[in-house]
């Protein structure tokens, strides 16, 4: 199997305008990801997480170290890549159905093609019938599997996830974990998933990657040897707890050895 993404020796440093350092985000950043897999990228606040996703996107760029993604060092955001952000980002201006398409449209897609391509994929995170609906029409949820269509519309090889149920009410975001695995099983795009939820990186992940901060870096990547397809019935398994008992084991350690806040990392690893 193909590396997908490969991310070497990677460091950044952010500074302020006078050309000062402020902070190191990341250093010596090591991770592989094989094509069709799905990592979750799991660590406390201000760990990085973020900040390196933006990177192996390219809107961001990195001090030291090389971001490899289908064999080629990254020179800015790619076509092979796509983004679902945890703001909606929804233009309010345009209707569910001209959101899905606005990346195809970016494209020059013709629009006959861009909207077949819209529904298809609104039909595919369940909004068949909510096609001319407004974002401030939709619910949160329902403007979260905009934005997961409007990414999958343009097939990416990567699809890059910052947090992108971090928002949502409980309930909803279990539907959506549910619904990102079905489609994730039928498509097998490699995912890479920046998340708080310890459940959920275990829940969604072939392996979760822990990270530790200051600075930021790879601490520990484990493997998730839960069967799938993965469903409800999963997050009951004694393997499951055991996992999520292990990264949460971890993260703890992470917090308390680098002298984090504990109540605020507890809340963003939580």
């Amino acid at each position: 199997m193909n590396d997908a993404i490969r991310i070497t020796g990677l460091a950044k440093t952010f500074r302020d305008e006078s050309g000062e350092q402020t902070h190191q985000a990341l250093a010596d950043v090591n991770l592989t990801i094989a094509e069709g897999e799905f990592v979750c990228l799991i660590g406390p606040s201000g760990c990085g997480k973020t900040t390196l996703l933006k990177i192996v996107d390219g809107l961001i760029s990195f001090d030291d170290g090389e971001v490899e993604v289908l064999g080629r060092l990254i020179a800015g955001p790619g076509r092979e890549r796509a983004v679902v952000f945890q703001t909606f980002a929804l233009l309010p201006w345009l209707t569910a159905r001209e959101n899905a398409a606005f990346g195809l449209r970016m494209r020059d897609v013709p629009q006959a093609r861009a909207v077949e391509e819209a529904d298809r994929h609104l039909a595919m995170v369940g909004l068949s019938g909510f096609e001319d609906r407004y974002p401030r029409q939709l619910s949160g949820g329902m403007q979260q599997r905009v934005g997961l269509a409007r990414a999958l519309a343009v097939d990416p090889a990567i699809l890059l996830m910052d947090e992108p149920f971090g928002s949502i009410d409980a309930q909803t975001r279990q539907l959506l974990q549910n619904d990102l695995l079905r489609i994730w099983d039928q498509s097998r795009k490699t995912v890479l998933f920046v998340t708080h939820a310890m459940d959920e990186a275990v829940f969604l992940a072939d392996r979760v990657a822990i990270m530790a901060t200051r600075p930021g870096r790879i601490a520990e990547v484990v493997t998730i040897d839960l069967p799938r397809p993965r469903d409800d019935r999963t997050r009951s398994l004694p393997r499951f707890v055991d996992l999520t008992t292990h990264v949460w084991e971890s993260l703890r350690g992470i917090i308390v050895g680098d002298g984090l806040d504990t109540a605020d990392s507890v809340r963003g690893a939580a």
